[in-house]
């Protein structure tokens, strides 16, 4: 049997780092076709890829140039001349991303070398470029330009620095010369490897980002991590300006980032975002599940009284109903984690009940009892009743995460495992309370917001408070807010069941 099948060895590449997810040709293309494709029938359009790790986007864009300019420039060599050195451009993230970059565009390592796909280039790198950049200390320790600490990336030139070119260097010093680009597109690194972790660890996609509209192109596509939407450390500002710039057009929407980098966990999952200079309005948010369109909807990138992004299609028309009720948020009735300053490790309680002058103390996975003389922060909660929940919760998947209430009688505190919800002026008002936390409804408007596993005030933010002069049920919950058919099935099928 002859089979002539060869594989695509950028298939086969493992990732090399947290922060150097390398995209497949298959995602590559995903975005190239998001947009508009007379670009690559334009021998003048010139596409950059600011963070090149395996040279993928390169390569897709030259194969859709080398065709679409197949009648203007019959040649092939002076075609693919022409593509190398006029349109397509890149700057790699380390010396080792810009020899495999170089190695999938031209062939080979060197850009003049004897078996470069292009016959004019006169130095090593050609248009894909790396030049080691050294990060700017402040007095704080830190990088000016992406934040990285200097205990961590003040290290020998023998060894890698991070300080990536292009948000460490003007284009016009990388290349030489002052250069304009049509089309910014890429996967940056996501995160500083800082000393934190997941959602925890400095976030650095922001500002190739940020950075990528100060060179000012016609189209920006990235992939970046979707934390951004709700959570995330260091994001709240990133957010707030991504969520009010109406020249980002569309939205694909991963929550499983396994579904475009397999065997790579990122929590809350990832995006692609299509950014247009030229024009404002409404954005098109797709959401995909195991590589499917689920839904896809336009829409406004922040509503009405959100400071966070929705992700959910199905669930605006279900958010604009709640909110017509004008009801105080349930945030209103949460506490920080350390209401009562007590720390998560802190052990050092009596065991078992002693006697009298002790108060309870819910810690993780046990309880205890300690002075209540010692008790500094919240003593004007401790002899109410509470309702506690835990801080982490999950892993920011809305269908997964359940919240286990944890109901606090007079005389109690908690450690910043949990966060108190309350007080409430009786046992029967608090375990009313439960009955609430407990409903699918509450965990829907829970996980509009929590696309984490942290699940700090500001997550509850979107469900509303509710009289606890009674127990509540899914069913009054969705006869009150008038929720139709299709909109219940949508919250149940979203939400496992209760136990």
């Amino acid at each position: 049997m002859n089979n002539t099948y060869s594989p695509d060895i950028l298939n086969c590449l493992a990732n090399l780092s947290s922060d150097e997810v390398f995209t497949s040709p298959e995602l590559a293309n995903r975005m190239l076709d998001l947009l508009p494709q007379e670009l690559f029938r334009s021998s003048k359009t010139r596409f950059l890829d600011p963070c090149s790790k395996s040279g993928v986007f390169l390569r897709e864009i030259a194969k859709r140039l080398l065709a679409g300019l197949e009648e203007q420039i019959p040649d092939l060599q002076q075609r693919i001349d022409h593509i190398m050195t006029k349109q397509v451009f890149g700057i790699a993230c380390t010396d080792l991303t810009a020899e495999m970059s170089r190695r999938t565009l031209y062939c080979t390592k060197l850009a003049n070398g004897k078996y470069s796909v292009s016959t004019v280039f006169h130095d090593v790198q050609g248009n894909l470029r790396y030049d080691r950049c050294r990060h700017t200390w402040n007095a704080q320790g830190r990088c000016e330009r992406c934040g990285a600490s200097q205990g961590e990336y003040l290290r020998a030139d023998t060894r890698e620095t991070y300080a990536y070119p292009f948000i460490h260097k003007p284009i016009k010093e990388i290349f030489k010369k002052d250069m304009q680009f049509d089309v910014i597109i890429g996967n940056p690194p996501y995160q500083l490897d800082d000393g934190g972790y997941g959602a925890s660890a400095r976030p650095i996609y922001p500002l190739f980002v940020q950075q990528a509209k100060t060179v000012n192109p016609r189209f920006i596509c990235m992939i970046i991590p979707a934390r951004w939407y709700a959570g995330g450390k260091e994001l709240n500002s990133f957010r707030d300006e991504m969520l009010k710039d109406n020249r980002i057009r569309i939205i694909h929407d991963m929550p499983n980032a396994s579904d475009c980098f397999p065997g790579v966990e990122i929590k809350g999952g990832v995006c692609i975002f299509l950014w247009n200079k030229d024009e404002r309005g409404d954005v098109t948010v797709n959401t995909f599940r195991e590589n499917e369109k689920v839904s896809s909807m336009t829409r406004k990138l922040l509503e009405k009284g959100c400071d966070t992004f929705i992700r959910q299609n199905e669930a605006i028309s279900i958010l604009h109903k709640v909110q017509s009720h004008r009801e105080k948020p349930y945030s209103t009735i949460i506490h920080p984690a350390m209401t009562f300053g007590l720390r998560s490790y802190v052990k050092d309680f009596e065991r078992d009940s002693p006697a009298k002058g002790y108060t309870k103390v819910y810690a993780q996975r046990t309880t205890g009892y300690i002075r209540t003389t010692e008790i500094t922060n919240g003593k004007e909660y401790i002899n109410d009743w509470k309702v506690i929940v835990p801080e982490a919760i999950g892993s920011g998947e809305m269908g997964k995460d359940v919240v286990k209430p944890i109901l606090c009688e007079p005389n109690t505190i908690n450690t910043e495992t949990y966060i108190m919800n309350g007080p409430f002026k009786s046992e029967e008002e608090a375990k009313n309370a439960i009955t609430y936390i407990r409903t699918k409804f509450f965990h829907f408007m829970l996980g509009l917001k929590k696309i984490t596993q942290h699940t700090t005030q500001k997550v509850y933010e979107l469900i509303p408070l509710q009289n606890f002069s009674h127990p509540w049920t899914d069913e009054m919950l969705y006869e009150k807010y008038g929720l139709d058919k299709d909109e219940i099935a949508f919250v149940e099928s979203m939400i496992r069941p209760m136990e």
